[in-house]
């Protein structure tokens, strides 16, 4: 695994949790120390488990990738996934940062601070699997420009831009993640995805791989999930009901079982909201009396 200070003999484990029950759907690892390729995959392996035409895929910021996001997209998986800001190096130098050049889709062309526009030049480049379209200012329309210390350095003669291929598939995303639900979404992630990993290193023990290769850590970090699941389905139906799954497994009949599942945890949920209530006013009662 490779971290922008040094090289680790590491590997980076991935989950996908359900919000619901907390049940992890989906597991691998990677020795990349970036997550940036890994949205798009692992939303596919949730996908084929969960049979949800309104499923929503969320993931932290360090997931953001706009070729991750399109491809997600494609597919028919919505996610929402923070997209990266930049430009605040720039803001805090009090130059302008590229979100104040607006893009002008009639003209195919970028309009600065000072209502000039930046064309698109013949130029392509391409990276990170992305085509790049370039745009530049005229010289003079720069050299004359009253404002042009917060837009050029001190020896570049004119303003220069990229704009991706797809960038208006990103523009509408980034507009999506502005919206309250998004947002609401984002704040709800951290409580999901970072139960598991607590319960994985607290309660069952585990901190790290005691195996060497991919092939092994894979195996290694699977048996660790199903532990993890394995626990977590006993805690919410106990081993009575967890006998009767068994045996509706081995039959190949689960249509009953479900139900007297999903009422079992229903009451379950229930007595416990009734038990932390009265926990509450038991100390508030104690509290008055002091």
């Amino acid at each position: 695994m490779s971290k922008p200070a040094h090289n680790l003999m590491a590997y980076n484990s991935q989950i996908c949790v359900d919000d619901k029950y907390k049940f992890i759907i989906a597991t691998d690892v990677t020795s990349s120390g970036s997550d940036k390729q890994e949205l798009h995959k692992m939303a596919l392996q949730i996908k084929e488990v969960i049979d949800n035409p309104d499923l929503i895929v969320t993931a932290d910021k360090g997931y953001s990738s706009a070729v991750e996001i399109k491809k997600c997209i494609d597919d028919g998986i919505n996610t929402v996934v923070p997209i990266v800001r930049t430009g605040q190096e720039l803001k805090n130098k009090g130059k302008f940062t590229k979100d104040m050049f607006i893009y002008d889709k009639d003209k195919d062309a970028y309009v600065c601070p000072n209502n000039k526009l930046i064309s698109r030049t013949s130029s392509l480049n391409q990276s990170y699997a992305r085509i790049m379209y370039l745009y530049r200012s005229s010289q003079t329309d720069c050299n004359a420009c009253p404002i042009k210390d917060k837009c050029l350095g001190e020896k570049t003669k004119n303003k220069q831009t990229q704009r991706w291929e797809h960038q208006e598939l990103l523009d509408n995303y980034n507009a999506k993640m502005q919206t309250d639900e998004s947002k609401a979404i984002i704040k709800k992630r951290s409580s999901i995805v970072e139960h598991p990993f607590g319960t994985i290193k607290r309660s069952l023990g585990w901190d790290h791989f005691l195996v060497r290769s991919k092939k092994k850590v894979a195996g290694e970090n699977a048996l660790i999930m199903f532990t993890y699941n394995f626990k977590r389905l006993l805690n919410l139906i106990g081993i009575a009901l967890f006998r009767k799954l068994m045996i509706a497994i081995k039959d190949g009949d689960l249509s009953s079982i479900r139900e007297e599942i999903a009422l079992y945890i229903a009451s379950f949920r229930l007595y416990i909201a009734k038990i932390i209530v009265n926990i509450f006013m038991l100390q508030f009662r104690q509290n008055s009396y002091l």
